[in-house]
């Protein structure tokens, strides 16, 4: 064993625990920060006088400055190391909400929500550039769903929270609960995450940045690995974003504290992601993605019913699909480039989000123009493009490295 082997962090330690506590606070409040708002798009419809596309915005918006955002951050994080980077990011995005609960305009409260976004983008690609470097081969699978398992319970959560609000107070204080609650994780995150001992900070030659990236698109597996995370989770906010307009009309008639409810399922996205993960590095990741994305498939076509119990069960579905989809090919990422990860896993997530962005809306014409049916067709047909990729990726030619 050399030297750099035995400062990896193995399952089972005390710094593995902290490790995987800091970062799912992390991922807790990245996603309690940008995906409260979404079962809150009708209200924003009603009392803003928008239609579903433009309330759709307030998820959008910030995900798109994400998106962008990513790009720049992971090199940044070279410079000033990775946690700096993910703490300055969680303690301004949780701040940046608190101020938007507070603002009265449409506009303005849609600007406070780009910059949490804005803010947001040091967290994701950095937090998986970290734990390729600091983690063991065996525990990277493992801790890479349960980064992602903080992020399905970041996400219920602040759904939750908003949606029970929007009820029964102001849904304005919901958003700042949630802000409130994302400035608790910060402070977890900076006293649980243990100093990085792999990483060597370097300067960064701006010039050299576009090289650097660019690598990355002549590997035979990541090109594809990076177009994952548009398809399958633009199709994943569209089943969100628009499936509480559906729940309020009949024959649902849902209350907007059901529909918050219904989130709870983003548990089982918890449990899938991490559970996937395990099942991944023992298995082969090409074993794993194409069949999680056959089930996310499956609970797609499961909403069109009428029968409320099954459109639930199909939402479950979908997101035990995504979730596992998503921790096996994030995780894979991080193992296949060998060098530059913190920019292999950003254009990874910048393309995550921006399929959250440009998709997410997009899913409000099909529903504009054909309801839920429509959002069911636009939804399955880019599973299914990511399905043929991932029986693509199934066939790639592995790295010397084992599992790669």
């Amino acid at each position: 064993m050399d030297g750099s082997e035995s400062r990896l962090i193995r399952s089972g330690t005390p710094e593995f625990r902290r490790t995987t506590v800091a970062l799912a606070a992390a991922g807790f409040s990245t996603f309690a920060v940008l995906y409260s708002v979404q079962p809150l798009l009708p209200i924003f419809s009603e009392d803003f006088g928008v239609s579903p596309a433009e309330s759709s915005l307030a998820l959008s918006l910030p995900c798109a400055l994400l998106a962008v955002a990513l790009l720049v951050v992971s090199p940044l994080s070279e410079v000033f190391g990775r946690k700096p980077v993910m703490l300055a990011s969680l303690f301004a995005s949780a701040a940046l909400t608190i101020v938007a609960a507070l603002m009265p305009g449409w506009h303005g409260f849609l600007a406070l929500r780009a910059l949490a976004g804005l803010a947001a983008s040091g967290l994701p690609a950095v937090a998986m550039a970290y734990l390729s470097e600091e983690m063991d081969t065996r525990a990277i699978g493992l801790s890479m769903g349960l980064l992602v398992g903080g992020n399905a319970l970041g996400g219920m959560t602040g759904r939750l929270i908003a949606g029970v609000f929007a009820d029964h107070a102001p849904w304005r204080l919901g958003i700042g609960v949630i802000g409130a609650l994302a400035l608790l994780a910060a402070v977890a995150f900076w006293r649980a995450l243990p100093p990085a001992r792999n990483f060597t900070a370097h300067p960064m030659r701006w010039r050299e940045v576009p090289a650097t990236f660019g690598q990355h698109f002549r590997d035979a597996g990541l090109p594809w690995l990076f177009a994952e995370p548009f398809l399958l989770m633009g199709g994943f906010v569209c089943i969100y974003n628009y499936i509480g307009f559906r729940l309020l009309e009949p024959p649902f008639s849902l209350s907007q504290t059901a529909i918050g409810a219904i989130f709870v399922v983003y548990l089982a996205g918890t449990a899938s992601s991490t559970v996937t993960g395990e099942i991944a590095s023992r298995l082969g990741r090409r074993r794993v993605l194409w069949l999680a994305i056959t089930v996310g498939l499956v609970g797609i076509l499961m909403t069109l019913s009428d029968n409320l119990l099954v459109v639930i069960g199909g939402i479950v579905v979908v997101t035990v699909g995504f979730f596992g989809a998503h921790s096996v090919a994030s995780s894979w990422v991080g193992r296949r480039a060998l060098r530059d990860r913190a920019q292999a896993s950003s254009i990874y997530l910048s393309l995550y989000y921006l399929g959250s962005s440009v998709l997410g809306t997009a899913g409000g014409w099909a529903f504009a123009h054909g309801g839920w049916p429509g959002v069911v067709a636009f939804v399955g047909g880019l599973y299914g493009i990511a399905l043929a990729i991932a029986l693509r990726l199934a066939r790639l030619a592995p790295l010397p490295q084992a599992g790669r």
